[in-house]
């Protein structure tokens, strides 16, 4: 029993020692260095044309595969036509597009500058989490009355949650563009006389530019309410009774 309590306690003293110092320290100077990233060229490009990538490959001939294998065909797989009857001579053959310039490249910009955005991303929410934990342990047993204090600790979790739950939904957000983009090459290697296609990729490429610079923006403005609303109620959070100090664990 003895050694969990030292346990506990040596976790308690390393969050708490680590905690402090994101606070006090890492997150005034992350918000400096995102402020600094929001001034770079890379994220104030005037005409977003610039951004563009052109999208350009042979259309080869379509391969065919059949459902044979080493020179023995399989069990012929049937389908149906339109008008419902069964095609028996069918042989489960599909046409397959194999591009000649091999993989099709995605819009390199962005791409470089999604590979600069994600971590900072990741770290928000790893060190919202420390953060949170930290004020979670030291949130005091149930008691009736006095809780003002503990209210306090209870918002501050509450707007860590909300923060880490908002970053990751920009990691969702990139997902979404990568899926969405390919769906739409997809279809310019399939109708590459459609032009609305190419438009359309172009109008996907703008928009994701412009949500990655609101998300570092948002990133900044993160650290800035979580630094200002902790250091407002350090006093409370720390010792959220007067009279208490034993915490719930």
């Amino acid at each position: 029993m003895s050694s969990l309590l030292k346990v506990d306690s040596e976790l308690k003293a390393k969050v708490s020692c680590s905690a402090e110092n994101l606070v006090a320290n890492f997150f005034p100077q992350k918000l400096i260095d995102l402020d600094h990233f929001l001034e770079e060229n890379i994220l104030n490009v005037s005409d977003l044309k610039e951004i563009h990538s052109e999208i350009q490959f042979q259309l080869p001939d379509p391969i065919r595969f059949t459902n044979s294998h080493d020179g023995v065909d399989m069990k012929p797989m049937k389908r149906k036509l339109e008008d419902g009857v069964i095609d028996g001579n069918w042989r489960g053959e599909t046409e397959m597009l194999v591009m000649p310039e091999g993989m099709m490249k995605c819009n390199a910009k962005l791409m470089d500058l999604i590979e600069r955005v994600k971590p900072e991303i990741r770290t928000l929410i790893e060190k919202c989490n420390t953060v949170k934990m930290w004020i979670q342990l030291l949130i005091p047993r149930i008691e009736d009355g006095n809780n003002f204090g503990v209210s306090i600790q209870e918002e501050t979790v509450a707007e860590l949650r909300m923060v880490e739950s908002e970053a990751a939904s920009y990691l969702d957000q990139i997902s979404r563009y990568y899926i969405t983009r390919a769906q739409l090459v997809s279809k310019i290697t399939k109708y590459p006389h459609v032009e609305d296609y190419r438009r359309t990729v172009s109008e996907i490429d703008e928009k994701e530019y412009i949500s990655l610079r609101i998300i570092v923006s948002e990133l900044r403005n993160q650290y800035v309410a979580l630094h200002d609303m902790i250091l407002k109620n350090i006093e409370k959070i720390k010792k959220p009774r007067s009279s208490n100090s034993e915490a719930l664990y």
